[in-house]
């Protein structure tokens, strides 16, 4: 988030976030007087304002303050405000929010319609002068004129006016200020020409009214195109479930009668029954039934997932096939759906530090277009028409109407309302599309990181792989001496007493779950023992040992005093014996020898692409598991992209360097791009290194350990299946779990910072042009000036096209997502 104004810096930690909703802001000036005012209150750390979603984040020391004073703040300041809390969308389900849309939309359509009325009225009067034909007796008059220009004022532009007035009494002109002055200076200038026509003025109440109505036909075009870019956002919003089924703590059928309560009024545990057609009303887990879910509301994959008890299933998503009981096991904020709009809202409010120019300019934006107009009447009435007499025109040669025309002109041209909108609009569009793709991007600033990168570092286990490995080896060796299996009739060691390593170990095993396992093989065994310990955590490696012991029906034995070394291993004690599982580091650091024979066979297996496991019992080496976990199927295909891209790719993980040499050579990595056997706490060191080479890293992973390296890099990048420390850490999250998406990711980051750098180009471009014409610039020479009419159109359109170019990304991608043979964002 952009700093406007620091006062201390705390603790991230110790950041209490405040939400506000914001009305009135009508450009870039009344965003930048709204920061002002939240960031000089005492205890406010940061504040940043979206123009475009009218909302403002407010970053401040737990306590510190309160939402309803800082709201009260800005009301009293010209700007009425409300805290936000999480009630503010739970009205915008699927009715309320197409009852919402629908009176959006009419009340455009006579803004419209009055818009048009008033520049055919305006002008209806010229017409016989434009093309030669016979006078109208009425609307030739300027006494209608007047009255036409007098309703106006009075009428549509009256909350306009008012608007401009409450900015410039509080010391905050915005957009509507200028406009205010501009059209009621002419009123004022006409009417004294119609009251004292011995001056010579000429009367030209036909100019407010045209460009009042010009104004209220763009500012109506904007807020359309302002409604397409935020429709992802309110469909997000819509998602939101409002009732659930309540069917108690427990159910053995799906066919009991539930009864209705509000969703937000779940708690964690209670179950809930979801019949076909409906959307599940929390996060929780199927307990009973089966059934298809669609799922494309959080991940954009339009395939339904089949889900069975013990399967996961979030909030908002639709249930199609077969009733289903789950057991709720997150509620309100902390469900997935919440943490998606929070993202998303989070991110719509964090602006591009390219944005920072944008925002200091239209700080003093206003004030400087006033200080124009008034050197433009001083010149032209003082100096101007003395120095170049010709482009006084004959029919009212008068010096002060031209300078008062050219200076109402330079009011109006201006757009501070454009600068404003470069940056949100195309961040709504950016954020919006990536949130419906499955991409949550945290803001304006991750944008403009990733459009600088050059170089992107993977996590290999759950990242480039699968993440879901298979056990394939089970060796056990000569000496060790594990606890007996309760139930078997001698120890390990005396079974292994005349046996040689065994071969891969195949499916098919003895003995019952959850029971003694007599007469057990070494392997199994050895594959016993490994899951008992895996049992005391969640690793992929440690979830393929348990569920290699489930297929052999292996019971679990005796265990306590479990330990985990994050990159490491596992330690218990089983049955009063200390047992060690993980890697040789590991077990190195705790004193175990490991035989030549066995560091042989370690080689080998890792010469194969898997991943060895060690086992040993009070000190002694037990035996040697492998996993192998395959290279996901998109991961070649995405490096070979992103190279195309002109990224550097490298390869960072605590495996074996054989295996991580294997799974480098399917993907075509060279040696010297890939980092093996590093442990968690030198791997933010890894993306150190690579920064001080003068890289902008972006770094890929899911695990604990890699939280540390997410954080280090300039842009992090986690999986959904990451762990909440990964997710919480990282900028930009991958809710399909496809390493595909990164190159999806990386390349909307890359088109939306180009829409921001194109929309600032255009709106500080129009200003830098509009603004000397406007002024009269060709005047003397060309005799070219801006009505104030036109210059009003000019400033309304001008908003209009920044808007419109925001939506072209969205455009383009919906464009393409229709073409099967392209897939995901491809935006060059």
């Amino acid at each position: 988030m952009v700093q406007v104004a620091t006062t201390q810096t705390p603790q991230p930690d110790a950041i209490e976030r405040i939400a506000l909703d914001v009305s009135g802001m009508k450009c870039a000036g009344c965003v930048k007087a709204v920061e002002n005012k939240l960031s000089r209150q005492s205890g406010v750390v940061s504040a940043c304002v979206n123009l475009v979603t009218a909302v403002a984040m407010v970053e401040c020391q737990p306590g510190s303050v309160k939402a309803t004073d800082l709201a009260q703040h800005l009301t009293e300041s010209g700007f009425p405000t409300q805290p936000r809390d999480a009630s503010h969308a739970s009205g915008l389900d699927g009715p309320a929010l197409q009852v919402q849309q629908q009176e959006a939309e009419r009340q455009q359509l006579r803004q419209l319609a009055i818009a048009a009325m008033l520049v055919f009225l305006s002008s209806l009067g010229h017409l016989s002068n434009w093309v030669g034909g016979p006078s109208l007796p009425l609307l030739s008059q300027m006494e209608f004129h007047w009255a036409l220009a007098t309703l106006t004022l009075l009428g549509p532009a009256r909350s306009l006016i008012q608007d401009g007035w409450r900015g410039l009494r509080h010391n905050v002109p915005n957009m509507n200020t200028l406009v205010g002055l501009g059209a009621v200076t002419a009123y004022l200038a006409s009417c004294i020409a119609l009251l004292f026509p011995n001056l010579g003025w000429e009367c030209f109440f036909d100019e407010p009214v045209m460009l009042l109505s010009f104004i209220l036909l763009g500012r109506t075009l904007e807020q359309r195109a302002r409604g397409r870019a935020a429709a992802a956002y309110r469909s997000l919003l819509a998602l939101q479930p409002k009732l659930a089924r309540l069917i108690g703590t427990t159910a053995e059928t799906t066919d009991q009668t539930g009864i209705e309560i509000p969703a937000d009024r779940l708690r964690v545990g209670e179950w809930v029954q979801v019949l076909p057609g409906e959307a599940i009303p929390a996060d929780g887990e199927v307990v009973v039934g089966q059934s298809t879910v669609n799922e494309s509301m959080l991940t954009g994959e339009a395939t339904p997932v089949l889900k069975q008890p013990q399967d996961p299933v979030s909030a908002g998503t639709l249930n199609l096939s077969g009733a289903i009981a789950v057991k709720v096991t997150r509620i309100g904020q902390d469900t997935t759906l919440a943490r998606i709009i929070e993202l998303v809202e989070a991110a719509q409010a964090r602006k591009a530090p390219i944005q920072s120019l944008a925002d200091t300019v239209a700080g003093y934006f206003t004030y400087t277009v006033m200080a124009l107009a008034a050197l433009t009447f001083c010149f032209w009435y003082f100096a101007g028409t003395n120095f170049w007499p010709g482009v006084l025109p004959e029919s009212h040669p008068s010096s002060v109407l031209l300078s008062l025309k050219l200076a109402i002109a330079v009011l109006v041209v201006a757009c501070p309302c454009a600068l404003g909108l470069a940056t949100p609009t195309a961040i709504l569009v950016g954020s919006s599309l990536g949130a419906e793709q499955g991409l949550l991007i945290r803001g304006g600033d991750v944008l403009e990181r990733v459009h600088n990168l050059d170089a992107v570092v993977f996590d290999k286990t759950g990242t480039l792989t699968s993440g879901h490995p298979v056990l394939t080896d089970c060796l056990p060796v000569r000496s060790p001496q594990p606890p007996l299996p309760k139930g078997g009739s001698e120890t390990l060691v005396e079974v292994l007493e005349d046996r040689s390593p065994q071969p891969p170990l195949q499916k098919g095993g003895n003995g019952s779950l959850g029971g003694a396992c007599p007469n057990l093989s070494p392997e199994n065994q050895l594959l016993q023992l490994a899951a008992t310990v895996d049992s005391g955590t969640h690793h992929p490696l440690a979830d393929a040992i348990c569920q290699r012991s489930q297929q052999e029906s292996l019971s679990l034995l005796p265990v306590d005093r479990f330990h985990t070394e994050a990159g490491m291993g596992v330690s218990a004690y089983v049955e009063g014996q200390q047992v060690l599982l993980g890697n040789q580091d590991w077990l190195a650091q705790q004193g175990v020898a490991i035989a030549p024979e066995s560091a042989a066979q370690a080689i080998t297996l890792a010469q194969t692409g898997k991943t060895v496991i060690y086992l040993s019992v009070d000190g002694k080496l037990a035996g040697l598991l492998a996993a192998s976990d395959p290279v996901r199927p998109d991961a070649e295909a995405t490096i070979a992209e992103l190279r195309q891209l002109g990224l550097h790719i490298y390869l960072l993980t605590g495996d074996q360097p054989a295996a991580a040499a294997t799974v480098a050579q399917q993907l075509h990595l060279a040696e010297t791009d890939v980092f093996a056997g590093v442990r968690p706490a030198e791997k933010a060191a890894t993306i150190a290194k690579l920064q001080d080479r003068g890289y902008n890293v972006a770094m890929v992973g899911d695990g604990i350990n890699d939280a540390p390296a997410l954080a280090q890099a300039d842009v992090g990048i986690s999986l959904r299946s990451s762990t909440d420390v990964a997710a919480e850490t990282a900028q930009i999250v991958l809710m399909r779990d496809r390493v595909a998406d990164v190159l999806a990711a990386i390349r909307l980051s890359r088109a939306t910072f180009r829409k921001i750098r194109q929309n600032l180009f255009w709106a500080f471009a129009y200003n830098v042009l509009g603004l000397p014409l406007a002024a009269g610039a060709l005047l003397p020479i060309f005799h070219i000036s801006l009505t104030p009419a036109i210059a009003g159109a000019m400033m309304a359109f001008s908003s209009v096209s920044v808007v419109t170019n925001s939506l072209l990304l969205r455009q383009r991608f919906t464009n393409r997502a229709k073409d099967p043979t392209l897939s995901g964002f491809e935006i060059q």
